[in-house]
């Protein structure tokens, strides 16, 4: 069985694991002690926090094998971002240019540095070990977060983004940033991607050139990557893309890859959850038993997990019910996957 919960400093060791295995790849997950141990502390702070308006809080959750007690995934949500340090994505649109003596009239693609999801809300951070990944188990991974804003709106902006990584070779190499990005920077892309996620992506991004990127003059390899996902981030995608999130040719300014985006209220997951009383009993399948992701209400002893229940009358074991820390009648939230 697999429970998501908040990150504890318990969890510093496992998280280490992850961002190692991940090799690199994620921007908000470098394999750096220190910065791990401030996500388990922002984490916490903003647990405790009380909200009436969202901030640059930041919430991480694990995502654990209660069989061994292994934190076998990660996931992040930012309550809102570039409030602090500038968000920095490229605007994909044309220029056009025009010449009446000549009669030529041309729309030129190109790449506009844009500051446009300042204050926006970010689904982050989202990573599986290889022994784990599923669908199931992803759809528990991503998902429990809509649970989480159902459950607390006032903590997050009204859109919320979702950043997919770009094209890479096996070795991580971005063509994006092979044609343009290094020639601003004395640097590979790992490097790049390292100091991002220990500092800030404004600090780089203040290097990058402020005027349009004419897209023809990129090379063909590096226009084909633009707003494309890794291949092994197509089951992310469709998920968000069910989720209602969809692509606005805004792209990542390092590998190109595409920010998808959703206002809050029209998520799936959070339209559609309902509240329900629990009862805690033997929970025997019926023919109204589904799939369904299950949470309690609270904020820092957050539980959510994957069970088969009925989802207009949940009933879950005294084991899934301590998991969850419920008493019979507790109200949860519940979706049906």
């Amino acid at each position: 069985m697999l429970l998501i919960r908040p990150l504890t400093f318990a969890d510093l060791q496992g998280l280490e694991h992850l961002a190692v295995i991940s090799g690199g790849r994620m921007t908000t997950l470098p394999a750096n002690r220190d910065h791990l141990s401030e996500l388990i502390n922002r984490t916490r702070q903003s647990l405790r926090k009380e909200v009436t308006q969202y901030s640059d809080e930041s919430y991480h959750f694990a995502l654990e094998d209660q069989s061994n007690g292994e934190i076998v995934g990660v996931c992040g949500i930012d309550a809102s971002v570039g409030l602090n340090t500038p968000f920095y994505s490229y605007r994909i649109d044309e220029v056009v240019h025009a010449s009446n003596e000549l009669q030529i009239h041309n729309r030129i693609p190109a790449l506009h540095l844009c500051q446009d999801y300042t204050g926006a809300a970010r689904l982050c951070t989202l990573f599986l070990d290889k022994a784990y990944r599923s669908n199931e188990n992803l759809n528990l991974l991503s998902r429990a977060r809509m649970l989480f804003i159902a459950q607390h709106p006032e903590r997050f902006a009204g859109k919320v983004i979702a950043e997919l990584q770009g094209v890479a070779d096996s070795e991580n190499r971005s063509p994006f940033w092979d044609c343009l990005g290094r020639h601003f920077f004395n640097m590979d892309f790992n490097k790049a991607n390292y100091l991002t996620g220990i500092n800030s992506k404004g600090f780089i991004a203040d290097l990058m050139p402020h005027y349009p990127v004419y897209v023809p003059l990129l090379s063909e390899e590096a226009q084909a990557s633009l707003g494309q996902p890794r291949p092994d981030m197509a089951g992310v995608k469709a998920l968000l893309e069910e989720e209602g999130f969809s692509y606005r040719r805004y792209i990542d300014i390092f590998d190109a890859g595409p920010t998808l985006e959703a206002r809050t209220e029209d998520i799936r997951s959070i339209a559609n959850n309902q509240i329900k009383p629990i009862k805690i009993g033997e929970n025997r399948s019926t023919d109204q038993h589904v799939t369904v992701l299950i949470s309690n209400q609270q904020r820092e002893n957050f539980r959510c997990l994957m069970v088969n229940t009925d989802p207009q009358h949940p009933e879950v074991t005294t084991e899934i019910a301590t998991m969850l820390r419920l008493n019979d009648g507790d109200n949860v939230n519940i979706i049906r996957l």
